[in-house]
């Protein structure tokens, strides 16, 4: 016979020790953005080091607390909200971390993505419940993770790209008026920059595609039919279509400016969407969907 006591005891420490790191999680990705904005706005380099330094040690930590959660669920960790929003700011983070190495002097996007990942985290502790819950039946497939894990990646690579398009527009008027001393660009330079954003969307829009064609397979495994224009497949489709939009405007001259950055733009609005405005409004309007199990 199994010892029940035993096993609640293990994993009631388990869980909490899981809490006591994300906190810490939390807490350090809270402290890489305050340092990011003394970086915004005293623009010392020093400072911009010192909250790429922190970032990297909460995605170790973050790790860290991926791999217990695994250990303790048995399975892969982003069934519930709670454990997708520590994936989607670890993704994140960790993509953020990867492009930014390959730039001397550059801190301002991590701005956006240190404050994205710490509002993720936040949002999921103060929120959402930490309880570790069995698999949903409509999960066991094995799409399931390969659709997850596809989603995932494209939005982590769509969130650095739009936090490079965010610094571009508001660096590059600055710039040119010669207000933008310590931020590690020159107008030689910054061109180089934005054109990454572009790279990444263009390695991001194929994760997105196969995720969505995943995500459609899984759906006729789990329910019998491809699509069923349930609110979280609309949104899908809608934020692969602006990016799409975004990829042409690139390519057109009289597109190729502020058009093309504001669709990339757009495109993140619309993938935020989708990872969570679609849950907040099924849930405010009664709206049918077959993942409310993710909320």
């Amino acid at each position: 016979m199994p010892n029940y006591d035993m096993i609640l005891s293990r994993n009631s420490y388990l869980l909490s020790v899981e809490m006591h790191l994300f906190w810490s999680v939390a807490i350090l990705y809270g402290l890489s953005f305050l340092l990011f904005i003394l970086y915004v706005l005293m623009r010392n380099t020093p400072i911009g080091k010192a909250a790429t330094f922190i970032m990297w040690v909460a995605a170790v930590f973050h790790a860290s607390l991926i791999l217990l959660r695994t250990f303790e669920a048995g399975r892969a960790p982003f069934q519930t909200l709670y454990e997708s929003l520590s994936w989607f700011s670890f993704s994140a983070t960790i993509t953020y971390l990867y492009v930014s190495s390959k730039w001397k002097g550059i801190y301002v996007p991590g701005f956006f993505v240190s404050g994205l990942s710490m509002g993720s985290c936040l949002y999921a502790l103060l929120s959402r419940s930490p309880s570790v819950e069995p698999l949903a039946p409509a999960l066991r497939s094995y799409w399931f993770e390969w659709h997850v894990t596809l989603a995932f990646f494209s939005y982590a690579v769509f969130i650095v790209s739009a936090a490079i398009e965010a610094t571009y527009l508001i660096i590059k008027p600055l710039l040119i008026r010669g207000f933008a001393d310590g931020y590690g660009f020159a107008l030689d330079t910054l061109e180089d920059f934005h054109s990454s954003s572009f790279r990444l969307v263009i390695f991001g829009f194929p994760l997105l595609t196969f995720a969505i064609f995943s995500g459609a397979a899984w759906a006729n495994e789990a329910w019998g039919r491809y699509w069923s224009w349930d609110p979280k497949e609309t949104w899908s489709l809608i934020t692969w279509t602006v990016f799409t939009l975004y990829l042409h405007a690139k390519r057109v001259p009289r597109l190729n400016g502020l058009p093309a950055s504001i669709f990339n733009i757009l495109g993140f609005a619309c993938m935020m969407m989708t990872f969570l405005g679609v849950n907040w409004l099924a849930k405010l309007l009664g709206i049918p969907s077959l993942h409310v199990y993710a909320v």
